[in-house]
C-alpha cells in the first residue's frame, strides 16, 4: 500500500509541478511526510520526465519539417522539395506566316509564293525533328536497298546516307504538293529535274510558273558526329512556262533568282529568307512548333574577323588562295591581327556564321578539283543571293558568283562568301597572283 501511494504521489505531483514545461516550486502539505529517500526518487522521476518532453518536442519539430520538405500536391506524386520556378515569359515576336502575308502584300510580284515558303518552313519543321532523332530511329550512315545492299552512288559521286534519301522525299513533296506554283523541281540528289506531275501523279501539278532548286540536306555526313546540317532552297521563274521542265528551264544563272532560303539544324532550327527586299530570320519555338521572327533585317559587317576555309588542303590550293591565307594569318589583311578560323564543314553553318558576325567563308579550287566540290544550282546562287540581300558579296576568285552561266545543273564552282570587304581582298589575290600563275 505503502509504494503504491508513493506512485500515485509521483504522479499528482508531475501533473502538479509541470507548468508550460518548466518545473516549478509548489506547496504540497504531504510533501513533509515522504522521506528523503522518496524526494530524491521524486526530483529524478521529474527531471527523467522533463528530458523526455524535451527529446519529443524536438522529434516533432523535425518531423513537421520532413513532412513540410516532402509533401505533395493532390495533382502530382513527386515530392515538393524546392518550388518550382517561374514559367519563362515568351517574347512577343512575329511569326513567319504573318512574315509572308506582309511581304507578299507588299511584293505582289511574289504572291504566288507565299504558300511555297510556308511549306518550305514545315519541311525545315519535319526534318530538324529527323535530324534530332537520327541516332534513336536508325537514320544514321549508308542508304541501303530493300536486300540490305549499298545505294548506287549519286551523280556527284557520292555514297548516298539514309537522311540524304529521307529529307529529299520530304522536300520534293513539300514544294510539289503545297500549290500549282512548282512546275518542276531540281534535288543535289537527282541525275535530272522532275516535273511536280511525275512526283504527284497528277497532271495538275506542273502548270505552275516557277521551278525549284534544292539541296535536302548539306553536310549530311555530320550527322554521325551531332554536328549542324541545313536545307538550302532557291526559286527560279520558269522562262517558257511549259508544263514539262527542260534542262534549259533550270540552266538560269542567280540573277534570274527570285527567291532563296536556307535552314540551319543545330543547338536551335533557324531559317533564314529573301524574297528579293532583305533577309530575315527565324528561329523555331519547341514550344508552339512555329518559327518565329528573331533576326529582322539581317545585315553582314562591311568586313569581319571570321576565315572559314579547310585548311587540310592548304597545300592543294592555287597560289592565289594560299597567299591570301599567308596574308590573313599574317594580320596584313583587312582582318588585321584579330583573325580567327572557324570551320564546321557544313555550308549552311559555316555560311550562318559570317553572316552573323562578318568574315569570308571560302571553298576554293584545288589542283584535283580545280572547280571545287559545291554546286553552284544547288547552293552557290542561293546563298549568294542571300548573302548580296543582306549587304556582302558571292565571288568565284574571278568574277561574281551570280554571273556564272551554268553548263549543267551539276557545275561545280569555287565559292568566296560573306562581307564586302573580305570578299573583295580575295578577289585582288586572284587578280594579281591569278595572272602570275596563268603566265
Amino acid at each position: 500500500m505503502g509504494q503504491r501511494w508513493y506512485y500515485y504521489t509521483i504522479l499528482a505531483a508531475l501533473q502538479a509541478f509541470t507548468v508550460r514545461d518548466k518545473i516549478i516550486t509548489h506547496a504540497w502539505s504531504p510533501a513533509s511526510s515522504i522521506t528523503l529517500t522518496h524526494q530524491h526518487a521524486y526530483r529524478d522521476v521529474l527531471l527523467h520526465h522533463h528530458q523526455q518532453q524535451k527529446i519529443t518536442r524536438s522529434k516533432t519539430t523535425a518531423a513537421t519539417t520532413t513532412t513540410a520538405l516532402y509533401s505533395t500536391s493532390s495533382n502530382s506524386s513527386t515530392p515538393n522539395i524546392a518550388p518550382k520556378p517561374k514559367q519563362l515569359k515568351k517574347k512577343n515576336l512575329r511569326t513567319f506566316a504573318r512574315h509572308l502575308e506582309v511581304e507578299c502584300w507588299k511584293q505582289p510580284k511574289v504572291r504566288d509564293l507565299e504558300r511555297v515558303f510556308l511549306a518550305v518552313s514545315d519541311a525545315c519543321r519535319q526534318i530538324s525533328r529527323i535530324v534530332a532523332r537520327a541516332k534513336t530511329d536508325d537514320l544514321y550512315g549508308v542508304a541501303t536497298n530493300a536486300d540490305g545492299s549499298q545505294l548506287d552512288e549519286n551523280v556527284q559521286g557520292e555514297v548516298q546516307q539514309k537522311l540524304d534519301v529521307v529529307c529529299n522525299e520530304i522536300m520534293l513533296r513539300a514544294l510539289c504538293g503545297c500549290s500549282s506554283s512548282i512546275a518542276a523541281v531540281a534535288s543535289e540528289e537527282e541525275d535530272e529535274p522532275r516535273t511536280c506531275c511525275d512526283i504527284m501523279g497528277d497532271s495538275a501539278f506542273s502548270v505552275g510558273e516557277y521551278v525549284a532548286v534544292f539541296d535536302p540536306i548539306d553536310g549530311s555526313k555530320n550527322i554521325d558526329s551531332s554536328l549542324p546540317v541545313g536545307t538550302i532552297v532557291g526559286i527560279y521563274k520558269a522562262e517558257d512556262g511549259a508544263a514539262q521542265a527542260s534542262l534549259e528551264t533550270f540552266k538560269q544563272n542567280g540573277n534570274n533568282m527570285v527567291a532563296a532560303a536556307y535552314c540551319l539544324y543545330s543547338a536551335t532550327t533557324v531559317l533564314v529568307v529573301t524574297l528579293g527586299s532583305g533577309v530575315d530570320g527565324f528561329t523555331l519555338d519547341p514550344d508552339r512548333g512555329v518559327f518565329l521572327q528573331t533576326h529582322p533585317d539581317i545585315r553582314i559587317p562591311d568586313k569581319g574577323p571570321i576565315y572559314s576555309f579547310n585548311e587540310a588542303n592548304f597545300h592543294e590550293f592555287t597560289e592565289p588562295v594560299q597567299r591570301y591565307l599567308d596574308s590573313t594569318k599574317a594580320g596584313n589583311g583587312v582582318i588585321g591581327k584579330g583573325c580567327n578560323a572557324r570551320y564546321v564543314g557544313a555550308l549552311v553553318a559555316d555560311v550562318h556564321n559570317i553572316l552573323t558576325n562578318g568574315g569570308v567563308y571560302g571553298y576554293p579550287g584545288t589542283i584535283s578539283n580545280p572547280n571545287g566540290k559545291l554546286r553552284l544550282l544547288y547552293e552557290g546562287c542561293p546563298m549568294s543571293v542571300i548573302i548580296e540581300q543582306a549587304g556582302g558579296a558571292g565571288s568565284t576568285g574571278t568574277q561574281r558568283i551570280l554571273d556564272v552561266n551554268p553548263d549543267e545543273i551539276h557545275q561545280r564552282v569555287p565559292m568566296f562568301l560573306g562581307s564586302s570587304e573580305n570578299v573583295y581582298e580575295v578577289d585582288q589575290f586572284h587578280r594579281y597572283y591569278g595572272d602570275a600563275e596563268a603566265n
